[in-house]
């Protein structure tokens, strides 16, 4: 058995590339092996979001704080708020961040394909985050 403590990695700040706005990711873990599973907690000041990606595994975020918004490539925007489940399916385009006024903090957990866990693409524009 391993075990390792909460905080024990240090947070980093959400690169610019992939996201918009001010956002905090602190590390939780990372599966030894032979699994590839990987969990943060990511922190959405209000305004923020990641920029539209995809993960080859699919994603589970758990909405812990606050309220955000998500959504899949040509589908609605969707509220999220403490104790919602978003599965995210394999190769489906979407983001996720905090509302306009309020911010969010989720649990995102992926598995890693062939070494690599997500895939960036464009940021999302003002108009998606909003419309």
């Amino acid at each position: 058995m391993e075990l390792k403590r909460n905080g024990s990695r240090p947070a980093i700040k959400g690169p610019a590339e992939n996201f918009t706005g001010n956002v905090r990711i602190d590390p939780l873990f990372q599966s030894p092996g032979p699994a590839t599973f990987s969990g943060a907690s990511v922190t959405f000041e209000p305004g923020a979001r990641s920029a539209w990606h995809t993960h080859p595994c699919g994603q589970t975020l758990i909405v812990t704080a606050g309220l955000g918004w998500t959504q899949c490539e040509g589908e609605a925007k969707v509220e999220i708020r403490p104790g919602d489940v978003v599965t995210c399916p394999p190769g489906k385009k979407h983001w996720h961040g905090a509302t306009a006024t309020t911010a969010m903090t989720h649990i995102a957990i992926q598995e890693a394909k062939d070494g690599k866990a997500i895939d960036w693409l464009e940021k999302v524009t003002d108009a998606e985050y909003l419309g």
